[in-house]
């Protein structure tokens, strides 16, 4: 993300009272340069349910098979025996996973030159038709490999408790409750739900 986008987005949440008093000028979301889009989704795929630490050693171990390139192509992991995927701690489910992910990617299924002229919704219909990957891995790749501005993930626990602590609320919200909430953040959901993650996680937020 741009450093002036986020800067109108950090000025934009600013004007929100409910937002305000959760945004300090020490905390700056940390938007890096995004990853490619195949290496970011193999990426979700090996983390999904595993700890941080178990996922990063496992994808260490998946990207020795690869020696002399930072990531291997589809082309390449699909040259990949199952012996050699299941070896390296990736399950027998996740390795489909990533196999169907590759092959999309060669067959153009998947195609990111696409997505400069697609819309969010267009981008997760996009991607759900891989085998894995569901909504809230879509929206995190859109949010965080396509760095789109405006992605309110309602289908994530720590936004919901976000959003159940900064509103006071009794309960978790449903998705409609929260749109309805963060109609003051547009076009900026994306840098209110990273601050709604440290409301919850602090500073030793993963985002």
């Amino acid at each position: 993300m741009k450093s002036e986008v986020l800067d109108q987005a950090i000025r934009h949440l600013k004007k929100d009272p409910i937002l305000k008093p959760h945004i300090s000028p020490a905390s700056r979301p940390p938007f890096r340069r995004p990853k490619k889009a195949y290496q970011s989704l193999v990426h979700s795929i090996i983390y999904q349910q595993l700890s941080g630490k178990a996922a990063a050693t496992i994808l260490k171990r998946f990207l020795g098979l690869f020696p002399g390139t930072s990531f291997p192509t589809p082309e390449e992991v699909l040259k990949l025996s199952d012996a050699e995927i299941r070896g390296v701690g990736i399950s027998g489910q996740k390795m489909s996973y990533i196999r169907d992910l590759s092959e999309r990617f060669i067959d153009g299924t998947i195609s990111p030159r696409k997505f400069s002229k697609m819309t969010d919704e267009e981008i997760r219909e996009h991607l759900v038709v891989v085998k894995g990957i569901g909504t809230w891995t879509a929206d995190m790749f859109l949010m965080f490999t396509l760095y789109r501005p405006d992605v309110l993930p309602t289908g994530d626990l720590a936004i919901q408790k976000g959003f159940q602590k900064v509103f006071g609320l009794k309960s978790l919200p449903d998705a409609k409750t929260m749109q309805k909430l963060a109609q003051n953040w547009k076009p900026y959901r994306t840098v209110a739900s990273w601050y709604l993650w440290r409301v919850v996680d602090g500073e030793n937020s993963d985002w």
